[in-house]
């Protein structure tokens, strides 16, 4: 057994069992290797999957910072994740197990199942008159039919936009006029705690002001009654029994550089960016990334409970592990309904063995005591996950003794919409700190930078940046590529700006502290200030308005929100619940305002900026800081 290195703070050091099972188990020989041959390290990744042709240039930096991956080669990441299991024992395999929210039921599609319902999902998308390069709008509970339409839209090489079931009317209006999207996929409505969502009703509501689209497809889970407009609506049960449906549908030959999805993110000013991904480069992210962080093998059972809707579940439920040939879990509702045993339970019942969620889910659970995870068997568990922003050592400790027995280590990672991949995470052989990623994944040099630029010393706070190109990264924003070189390539020329304050200690682990810009994170759920804002300012009775996150011990981040009222409008505990539902209708639930107050006037700077940072210091009680800028 080697020598455990002496490390600052609190440790966790895999077992023996844990390294004996590790397919990597000499984290600094790869990572040696990436640091000093980051083409190689890609490269020799990118030779376990099939491509149609072979590139001619692994990287492409003439351009930068628009970095092309793979250049030449030929490929359709659908392929991948599907035709390619045909000639192997994973044609038989278990591809997705999924379960009702009621557990009442539950259906599952082996390999083979699966590659039948992506043909007979990608010949009607086609018989719609979508082919390559047209955008899909994909808007859907968590149910198998949204992996089967992301992998069709693949498959054809369409552009698919899947928007959050939880998005109402205006967040969903937005992104489909944005993506000229000519078809929408959707279902009658979703199941979540118990109650109905309406997602068809939203759709119709949304579609009055989008030209483009021409068809909508949709699919019946719950089985109400909804309108359905002659010529424009179908039924997806009813065009499955037409002959168009039936027999294989082939694979559209895609360059590398081809765009597969755009994802919506929240940004600080305005309008969500739609971020732009390709079919090869984030192929190669997404699989080798799965693969050496969460040591899939065949005899997995992954569950990440992420919502298709965010990156997380496009990259870690639907095509890393099926890229690697895991068998995945999909359920299709939240942790708590209707007991806080409900996800313990499905561990049990299905011999869950990797489990990826997010950190606001493990408070939430937390608060529910022990009692509920101890009823039933987890021993199935190896290796646990978190995602969507950073675990405070409380929850991660819970976490690891009480899910975990003390024997699952725990993969937090770092990453983003943009990022495609993991970007800062351990590997199950590398030793762990609560409440830190560890370092960055192979190949990857992060730096934490002053606002001048220069490198801050070891834990300090500073700004965190990516300093070289990745497979997986964002290509652009749809429409905006002046938009995407301001974002993230200009403050520090040549490096990636990922808009998150961190520091890093001096044995080189790395600890994530939050946005700096004006971005809320809800329960891992980004939200731009600037969106919840522009849904205030449509209530007749606000002047102004902004918006805030707060510390919340089970969000992570809670949205408080500052109004100043119209004259004729008085403040009211009336009036601030009837904004609360006011933004809860125009963006969805997972933006309802933990609170609104009213102020008399907003601080502003001279040009006229909200100094968002001089609200959240007064409402938790802290300094106010410089105060120079201030107009009044």
């Amino acid at each position: 057994m080697p020598e455990k290195p002496a490390m600052e703070g609190e440790v966790y050091f895999p077992s023996p069992e844990t390294i004996a099972h590790a397919n990597l188990k000499d984290w600094d020989e790869t990572a040696a290797f990436a640091r000093d041959n980051l083409e190689g390290f890609w490269e020799k990744e990118a030779e376990e999957l099939e491509w149609f042709q072979k590139w001619d240039t692994v990287l492409d930096e003439s351009q930068a910072p628009f970095y092309k991956w793979f250049t030449g080669a030929k490929v359709n990441i659908a392929h991948n994740a599907v035709d390619r299991h045909m000639k192997t024992f994973r044609k038989n395999k278990l591809a997705i197990i999924w379960e009702a929210e009621d557990g009442k039921s539950e259906r599952t599609f082996s390999y083979y199942a699966l590659q039948r319902e992506v043909n007979r999902m990608a010949n009607i998308i086609k018989s719609m008159g979508i082919t390559k390069g047209d955008r899909v709008t994909i808007y859907m509970g968590r149910i198998p039919e949204i992996v089967f339409a992301m992998l069709a839209c693949a498959k054809i090489g369409a552009i698919h936009s899947v928007v959050f079931g939880g998005f109402s009317v205006d967040a969903l209006q937005g992104r489909i006029a944005d993506s000229e999207s000519k078809l929408v996929i959707t279902s009658d409505g979703s199941m979540q705690n118990g109650k109905l969502v309406e997602l068809k009703r939203i759709v119709d509501d949304s579609l009055r002001h989008c030209p483009t689209v021409e068809n909508v497809i949709v699919v019946k889970r719950t089985g109400h009654d909804i309108p359905m407009e002659a010529m424009r609506d179908h039924w997806y049960h009813d065009l499955c029994a037409l002959p168009v449906a039936n027999g294989k549908c082939a694979t559209e030959v895609m360059d590398a550089e081809d765009p597969l999805f755009i994802l919506y993110t929240s940004g600080s000013t305005g309008k969500p960016k739609a971020i732009l991904h390709t079919h090869g480069g984030y192929m190669v992210g997404t699989y080798t990334t799965l693969k050496y962080v969460f040591d899939l093998n065949d005899e997995d059972r992954f569950w990440c409970t992420a919502d298709p809707g965010w990156i997380t579940g496009h990259s870690y439920l639907a095509y890393g592990p099926l890229l690697n040939g895991a068998t995945v879990f999909l359920f299709e509702g939240g942790p708590a309904y209707p007991y806080p045993n409900r996800w313990w339970q499905l561990i049990e019942r299905f011999g869950i063995t990797i489990f990826y969620t997010a950190p606001t889910a493990i408070r939430a659970l937390m608060r529910f005591g022990e009692a509920w995870p101890n009823k039933h068997d987890l021993s199935s568990l190896r290796l646990l996950g978190t995602v969507g922003e950073p675990i405070n050592p409380e929850a991660w400790k819970w976490f690891h003794r009480v899910i975990g027995k003390e024997k699952c280590p725990i993969m937090d990672t770092w990453w983003q919409t943009e990022t495609g991949a993991f970007m800062i995470t351990p590997t199950p052989v590398v030793p762990l700190k609560p409440g830190s990623g560890t370092r960055p994944f192979f190949g990857q040099v992060a730096e934490i930078l002053d606002e001048e630029g220069n490198p801050v010393e070891d834990g300090a706070e500073g700004y965190l940046v990516l300093t070289r190109p990745w497979p997986s990264m964002l290509r652009t924003i749809y429409k905006d590529p002046d938009r995407y070189v301001k974002g993230y390539w200009s403050k520090y020329p040549g490096k990636y700006l990922t808009g998150d304050s961190a520091r890093r200690d001096k044995d080189g682990y790395y600890w994530i502290i939050g946005r700096v810009d004006d971005v809320i994170k809800v329960s891992g759920h980004r939200l731009g200030t600037a969106e919840i804002e522009s849904a205030l300012i449509t209530h007749e009775a606000v002047a102004e308005s902004a918006a805030i996150g707060l510390p919340h011990e089970v969000k992570g981040q809670a949205i408080s929100c500052f109004v100043q009222l119209k004259p004729g409008f008085a403040p009211t505990e009336k009036l601030s619940e009837d904004l609360r539902q006011h933004v809860s209708k125009h963006l969805g639930p997972i933006a309802r305002p933990e609170e609104v107050r009213f102020i008399d006037k907003l601080p502003k700077t001279r040009s006229g900026k909200i100094m968002r940072r001089v609200l959240k210091a007064r409402a938790q009680g802290l300094p106010e800081g410089d105060l120079s800028t201030l107009e009044d």
